[in-house]
């Protein structure tokens, strides 16, 4: 039986500090509400400390879904905690999510401390946020650049603090894949305790890597992994929701599974893409205009024969309708006749020689050629047969 992998969803949070792409607290309800039907298990409602906005959406995202846990962001400040618990009040399901940064570059540089003194402030933390909520999520930020030893003593810290989930952020997105799966199996095999918690992911998309790094973890036994809709989020982006799923799907023998329902993704996609008004790139895995478009022949003749010879996902499973068959100059015969049999017009070989022809002087000029061009060759092709 396949191992559950949990998804957070940090959209709201962490997605939602992209520069321009604001939501009010109307619109983070909307996207709350789509995320709790496509089946995430838990979501990142805000940062209620950092404005009464955020602080008012958690409120209202906790009283508008009943299934996911809602969680809040904190740092490990008492004053951020309190205000962390107090925005969870009407959540079914609370869970407060406090952490510090680990690194020495955080240690030293940003925080101005030493290791001893941010292990304490660690432990004061989880215990402080447990007498609100008995769900109570570590971060260690920038865990992707901190010595293992000190993040093993951290972790074992602070789960004996009482922490329940366990987050090992790769903060700047650095880690390679190996190094990041290794950093999740060293703690694994030397955290006393770690049975008790479950160990998160939150990787960001600095070189690109954030999504392998999300499943390589999760192979060495993460069991939950944080992410974004469309892979949003400060900088390059954080993991993309609808590509880690669809990996753990499409690969059954990595024998892990989630509860998302996959049809919601792409409608998912397009209702945060428009609220957030950020366009998603054509070429996006998953929930791109060309993630199921072909122009090229070879391609659109192996598709038209057979879908599964050029993809491997079925559109229809990620709430596509169907896969496009786009006419450009580089389109053959096969792809013009099916275009053309779509809209109800059936040609002869001879016909069809002859259309095509005249179809690749049309997708020079036009560079797509669309269904109206189409209606209009077949007419200028029967008026001059009659």
């Amino acid at each position: 039986m396949a191992d559950q992998v949990y998804i957070f969803d940090t959209t709201l949070r962490d997605g939602e500090q992209v520069p321009g792409c604001q939501l009010n607290t109307e619109e983070k309800v909307i996207i709350a509400k789509a995320l709790e039907q496509l089946g995430v298990d838990v979501i990142e409602a805000g940062f209620p400390i950092s404005s009464p906005g955020d602080y008012n959406s958690v409120i209202a995202i906790s009283k508008a879904v009943s299934n996911p846990i809602i969680t809040a962001l904190s740092r490990a400040v008492e004053k951020d905690i309190d205000r962390a618990a107090e925005a969870l009040q009407f959540a079914k399901r609370g869970r407060i999510h406090t952490g510090i940064g680990t690194s020495d570059q955080h240690i030293y540089t940003k925080l101005r401390s030493d290791r001893d003194k941010v292990l304490e402030r660690a432990v004061a933390a989880v215990k402080y946020a447990k007498k609100y909520v008995e769900d109570v999520e570590f971060y260690a930020e920038d865990a992707g650049r901190t010595d293992q030893e000190y993040l093993a003593r951290v972790m074992e810290a602070v789960i004996k603090a009482g922490a329940t989930v366990l987050n090992i952020p790769d903060t700047t997105g650095f880690c390679l894949p190996d190094m990041y799966g290794e950093k999740i199996k060293y703690l694994k095999e030397n955290v006393t305790g770690i049975d008790k918690a479950i160990l998160s992911t939150h990787c960001h998309n600095d070189l690109g890597l954030a999504v392998a790094n999300s499943i390589s973890a999760a192979r060495h036994g993460a069991r939950q992994i944080e992410c974004t809709i469309n892979g949003i989020g400060e900088r390059a982006g954080n993991t993309s929701l609808e590509e880690v799923v669809m990996i753990m799907k499409k690969h059954p023998e990595i024998n892990l599974t989630t509860n998302i329902n996959t049809r919601q993704i792409y409608p998912t996609s397009q209702l945060v893409s428009k609220l957030m008004n950020m366009p998603v790139q054509a070429n996006k895995a998953v929930v791109g205009k060309n993630a199921f478009s072909h122009s090229s022949g070879i391609h659109q003749d192996g598709v038209i024969k057979n879908r599964e010879n050029y993809e491997i996902i079925d559109p229809v499973e990620v709430g596509v309708d169907k896969s496009s068959i786009i006419l450009t100059a580089r389109s053959g015969r096969a792809a013009l006749n099916y275009n053309l049999k779509n809209l109800g017009i059936d040609l002869s070989k001879e016909e069809l020689d002859t259309a095509y022809d005249k179809f690749l002087d049309l997708a020079d000029e036009l560079k797509i050629v669309k269904d109206d061009d189409l209606r209009k060759l077949a007419e200028e092709l029967s008026s001059k047969s009659v």
